[in-house]
């Protein structure tokens, strides 16, 4: 069971508190995101390799947004708090909906790149990075309206990283001039 926290839910799929969920979203978001991307690209240029880029995005894309999924529904399954907010079930919804069309997108493309690309390719791509920008908000909503595995840790062992910061030292620095390797 994740934590609960005065402003927070602690992530039960984490290491060292850090949630592995969040750690690999980004790795499924750029790749769909960027076979969109390599698609207008080919649409731009024409040029097949583009098209091939796109396909092999879409590959990368599905199977990292599995890796992702996986801390994601422990989290779901084992913490409460994350099952009775509508807009986790509204982000898993997305996201699922995101990978099945990205499989679709995939299999137009699966005899040639080019011309999946050209049919319903981009479509499902721009389908896809839209469901996916609407997904990775609602993640948003969940992460720091919620703090659902973002929690702010008192403990005294966080203090070693702070460093007390002279401002009017940092406001001196800043009128000194530059010159490109050091200051002046």
């Amino acid at each position: 069971m994740g934590m609960y926290h005065r402003h927070g839910v602690q992530s039960t799929a984490a290491i060292a508190g850090h949630p592995i969920h969040h750690m690999l979203i980004v790795f499924p978001v750029a790749f769909l995101i960027g076979a969109f991307g390599t698609d207008i690209a080919f649409m731009a240029t024409r040029d097949a390799f583009w098209a091939q880029v796109s396909y092999w995005l879409l590959i990368a894309g599905v199977v990292t947004a599995l890796v992702a999924a996986v801390p994601g529904l422990i989290d779901f399954v084992t913490i409460d708090r994350v099952r009775n907010v509508w807009v986790s079930w509204a982000h898993m919804v997305a996201n699922l909906v995101v990978v099945a069309l990205a499989l679709i997108n995939v299999g137009v493309r699966l005899d040639d790149p080019a011309a999946g690309a050209q049919g319903w390719g981009i479509w499902l791509s721009g389908i896809q990075t839209a469901l996916l920008l609407f997904s990775g908000w609602l993640g948003g909503e969940l992460s720091y309206r919620y703090g659902i595995g973002a929690i702010r840790d008192y403990s005294p062992k966080t203090e070693q990283f702070h460093v007390e910061v002279d401002r009017a030292d940092v406001a001196a620095s800043y009128g000194r001039r530059k010159t490109g390797w050091g200051d002046v």
